[in-house]
């Protein structure tokens, strides 16, 4: 891929804070010259606003053909039959891995050089699951049934692309997080299929496992002994968000969604409309997630000019929005990212 191609990408700007972080986000990465030709489309409360549809035809059919979005926050109508607009994009692109970085940038905090990866399974497990509730006790609805599953071929996929990642990224171990004592033929399959998996890489990347409320413990008690984790969808969720809290919260949580045909990229946070509109949102989570779309493109060069410029404007503390112990608004480190690009 040449430096001079422009790339065509689909731009969701979303909910709550999600325009003004994307409009900060977009600022950013045309500073930079990055590539994206952007197809711009909505979703969420907007899509059901213009066109009674969380996510439209026009949207999904952009990111079909693109096979590239950067998205931001949505909400989730209340009511109304409508299911989980993040779910439905998954399962729509087959979007089977979730990839959740987690590294300290903010220094001085109770965790310093952090640095790990989580993959999680996005399509199956308890996130698929088959509901439904029984008669009991005189309560027609008194029991409630939830059917999670896996495949070993969705197994497998998942632990692969977290070795292959391993290895593309100069990553040392992989863990494989379970809970095979107890959901001993869903967190056993994934488990015989990660060990599976796991023998094709001997000698490049170490394996190890973990059950997960042991990997919970252990990401706090020391967190510096895992480098990238691999984990079913329920459990992949609940970790990474805990890792999140680790280097300071959602604010600097990226994420992306990758399948075969399509990757979608996006802050991990929600769409926090009490904050929106009011110069107070931390666009970094977003602009973390844009710099993973450009080393998905290839584009390392423009990457990693933004991670240096976020790096030295953090770590200097003079401009950090509220979540992070500042005072500046969205704008202001907005202008100071540009400066700090210069």
């Amino acid at each position: 891929m040449t430096n001079s191609k422009t790339i065509p990408a689909t731009l969701i700007p979303g909910d709550g804070i999600g325009p003004e972080i994307m409009d900060s986000v977009v600022e950013i990465l045309d500073a930079v010259g990055a590539p994206f030709a952007w197809e711009r489309h909505i979703a969420g409360m907007a899509g059901v606003d213009a066109v009674n549809d969380p996510l439209p035809k026009d949207t999904i059919e952009s990111i079909r053909k693109t096979g590239l979005a950067l998205k931001g926050p949505l909400t989730t109508p209340v009511g109304g039959g409508f299911k989980s607009i993040n779910v439905t994009m998954r399962q729509e692109f087959e979007l089977y891995a979730n990839l959740r970085p987690t590294k300290t940038i903010i220094p001085g905090g109770r965790y310093e050089d952090i640095d790990l990866v989580i993959v999680r399974e996005n399509l199956e497990g308890y996130y698929a699951a088959m509901e439904n509730t029984i008669p009991a006790n005189g309560d027609k609805k008194g029991i409630a049934l939830s059917g999670g599953y896996v495949s070993r071929k969705e197994c497998e996929r998942i632990v692969r692309f977290a070795f292959d990642y391993a290895v593309q990224n100069g990553r040392k171990k992989v863990t494989l997080v379970h809970k095979a004592n107890i959901i001993k033929q869903m967190c056993g399959m994934f488990l015989e299929a990660g060990r599976k998996v796991a023998a094709e890489y001997k000698g490049k990347i170490e394996c190890d496992e973990r059950i997960v409320d042991a990997c919970s413990m252990q990401l706090v008690t020391n967190p510096w002994q895992f480098d990238v984790i691999v984990t079913t969808n329920l459990f992949g969720d609940i970790l990474s968000d805990q890792a999140a809290g680790l280097v300071g919260g959602l604010g600097l949580a990226p994420g992306a969604n990758i399948g075969e045909k399509a990757a979608i990229f996006e802050a991990v946070h929600g769409s926090a409309p009490d904050i929106a509109g009011k110069n107070l949102a931390n666009p970094l989570a977003l602009l973390l997630a844009a710099v993973m779309m450009l080393r998905h493109v290839r584009r390392d060069d423009l990457a990693d000019r933004i991670d240096t410029a976020i790096k030295n404007l953090i770590t200097s503390g003079k401009v950090r929005t509220r979540d992070m112990g500042g005072e500046a608004g969205t704008k202001e480190l907005t202008a100071a990212l540009k400066q700090a690009l210069v």
